[in-house]
Order: structure tokens, then sequence, then C-alpha cells
């Protein structure tokens, strides 16, 4: 065996630690570490895994939101799901288990341009949730996506300043400035929800829902600038 492919399997052990996570068929982790510049051939670099991991982390990414939201209808399910599994956000859980310093890829790849390299932090993530559902089960990938995309939820949600957006749209538009209502608050005292409506001059625009003030006022700004046309 090539000395660069023995570092190669050997280095993979340590994704496997960062996971929690031991594979019982160790070429589904290989394959999902490897860029298409190594083979084009469709068992032998990542591009199926990325596809079957992008659909198991909406799966698993949905219903967990269902829990989180029982009373959000689907406009607000939609988005945050959206945030949860945009590629930035995807590419950040790839660069916070470093899975850049594990993948195989030709030296023609320029790593060093953070457009090129932020697209494959985001694929290899995805790849490597799709090799251990193929070699376990959704909970084994359930578990990853938990730990990772779920954990850091509020830093996607708050990622996108809509209530500033919002402020700035209203100036241009020569409307009022927004205003932001709390009205409703529901659930149990350690899991309430809130809900936040935007007034604009007499008008009323759509709900926001959150489990906090700040995060239902984020999601009714969005659904307002949607309603603006913006």
């Amino acid at each position: 065996m090539p000395f660069f492919d023995f570092l190669f399997k050997y280095s993979l052990s340590e994704i496997e630690k960062k996971c929690g996570y031991r594979f019982k068929d160790r070429n589904y982790l290989e394959q999902a570490f490897s860029h298409r510049s190594v083979s084009t051939k469709p068992r032998e670099n990542y591009e199926r895994l990325e596809f079957l991991g992008d659909a198991v982390i909406d799966m698993v990414i949905s219903r967990e939101l269902m829990r989180e939201f029982p009373e959000g209808d689907e406009g607000i399910l939609t988005q945050k799901r959206a945030a949860l599994v945009q590629k930035s956000f995807l590419s950040s859980m790839g660069q916070l288990l470093n899975l850049l310093d594990y993948i195989k890829i030709e030296s023609n790849v320029d790593l060093n341009q953070e457009k090129i390299a932020l697209k494959q932090a985001a694929n290899i993530y995805e790849a490597l949730i799709g090799a251990i559902y193929l070699d376990s089960n959704i909970m084994s990938a359930k578990k990853v996506i938990m730990d990772t995309i779920w954990a850091h939820r509020e830093q996607a949600w708050k990622s996108v300043n809509y209530k500033g957006r919002l402020i700035e749209l209203c100036h241009v538009k020569q409307m009022e400035n927004p205003k932001f209502l709390v009205s409703n608050v529901s659930g149990p005292e350690h899991k309430k929800l809130f809900e936040v409506k935007v007034k604009i001059g007499k008008d009323f625009y759509p709900s926001g829902i959150g489990s906090n003030k700040k995060t239902a006022e984020q999601q009714a700004a969005q659904l307002t600038i949607d309603s603006l046309g913006a």
C-alpha cells in the first residue's frame, strides 16, 4: 500500500473519534472523504454519499423541528429548516469537525480558495452523514446531526438579521418603522413558544414563532419582508 494511502486510512480514525461512531465497513468512510478528482467512478468518490446525506439530514431536522415547534405551521418549519440545511451552515459544521484535514483530493483543486474550501466542507459533512447511515442506521446518523447541526441551531437562526433588514427596507420604501408585538405566549414554563406580529403603520403582517422573543421577531421580520415582495 502506498504510504499516502496508508496515511489517509490511518487519519480517518480521528474522524471516528470526533463523531463518536466506529465504522464496521471502513470503505464507506474512505469513500466519504474521497473527492471526484481522485476518481470519477461513482462508488469511489463522495458524491453518492453526499446525495444520501442531504436527504437524511432533511428528514432528521424536519422531525426535530416538529417536536421543537408543535404549533408551528409549514411556513415556519420550512424557514427554520432552510437555515439549518443551507450549504453555508453545513460548511460551518464541516469546519467544526475539521473535515477538510482528512479529504483525499488532487492538488489541482485549490482548497486555499475560500469558496472552494467552504463548498467541500459542506459536501464532506453530508457525505459523512450518508456514510454513517449506510454503515449503520438512521439513529447513528441522527446522533451526529444532533451533536452538530441541532446543537448549533440558534447560531444558524441568528445568522441573518431579518429584523435589521426589515427596518432598512421600511426606510427605502418610506414606510413607518416596524413594531414587533408579542401576540401570544404558549407552552410550559421550561419550553415556551412566543408568537410575534409585525405592525407597520396600520397594517399587520404574518406572525413569527420561536422558542424566545428574539427568534420569533426574526421569523416575523422574514415573513414580512417576503410579504412586501423584497
